[in-house]
């Protein structure tokens, strides 16, 4: 067992390990961490606890000191830095034409260092643009490209839902999201219906995939063969919430289905929902980052 504590250095962010060198931390604190790439400042999340070494990915990486008043001082003259570099950046990349969307700015907290987030449908040849801010800030340059996913939790904003982005309030990473999971929680397959402003599937699905996965077990689905009180027919429509079905009757085919719940028929041979080949071709894209 290793006792750690967890920091992360953004309000909405992964939590990472650190060995908290025999100090007591608690939720809240702002800390300086040694990390990869140089001092930074953060909160711890979760406080002094022991976890199993086999959880650790080692080397474990020291808590330094707690933050200090000129360390807030360092954070705020950040963040101002932040802002000019953007715009800075922002009026080179016009200047080089080149077929980039600046998202973000980010200096590390000893300055070593200052990271441009972007976006581009290609890959872009930034050597030229590395070199012009290089001689401006005179410190290591890193352009660094990512997904529109990872834009949206950067930026923010309103979801089709009226609530803030849920990227950018509370989900510390991306969790996979299909096409599949629509299909199974019966969604209309339009892209205005299941995308997010990223254009990609919308986080929300995954959240009661687990309850549509129980439910799906338990109910016949269109094309299952089940015995009713009225005799044996064949799922025609289903409910998953209520439960309800519609079967048409073997012995009366011509007439309308009769309405059942799940709980009053007996499964005789069950069906799988399928997500269609076109569907694939046509919505795949979304379930990319």
């Amino acid at each position: 067992m290793a006792e750690v504590i967890s920091v992360r250095f953004k309000e909405v962010g992964k939590n990472y390990y650190f060995d908290p060198q025999g100090k007591v931390y608690k939720n809240g604190d702002k800390v300086i961490v040694e990390t990869a790439r140089g001092l930074e400042f953060g909160e711890v999340s979760i406080g002094n606890r022991e976890i199993p070494d086999e959880e650790i990915t080692a080397p474990l990486k020291p808590v330094v000191r707690p933050a200090t008043q000129k360390d807030f001082s360092t954070v705020e003259e950040n963040k101002k830095k932040e802002k000019e570099a953007f715009d800075i950046c922002h009026k080179k990349i016009a200047e080089h034409k080149l077929l980039m969307k600046l998202v973000d700015v980010e200096y590390t907290f000893d300055r070593n260092k200052i990271l441009f987030y972007f976006t581009a449908d290609n890959r872009v040849d930034f050597r030229e643009l590395v070199k012009d801010l290089a001689s401006i800030f005179h410190t290591r340059i890193e352009l660094r490209q990512i997904g529109v996913r990872d834009e949206s939790k950067k930026v923010g904003g309103l979801g089709i839902c009226g609530r803030p982005f849920c990227c950018s309030t509370f989900l510390g990473s991306f969790q996979p999201v299909s096409i599949k999971m629509a299909k199974e929680q019966s969604l209309f397959l339009s892209t205005a219906k299941i995308s997010g402003t990223c254009g990609r599937l919308m986080c929300c699905l995954k959240y009661e995939q687990e309850a549509y996965e129980h439910l799906l077990r338990v109910t016949p689905k269109n094309g299952a063969v089940v015995d009713t009180a009225e005799g044996r027919g064949t799922v025609v429509d289903f409910n998953l919430l209520t439960g309800r079905l519609k079967v048409s009757l073997d012995k009366r085919p011509e007439a309308a289905p009769i309405e059942v719940n799940r709980k009053e028929v007996k499964l005789i041979k069950d069906n799988q929902i399928k997500v269609d080949q076109k569907d694939i071709e046509e919505l795949g894209a979304m379930e990319g980052n």
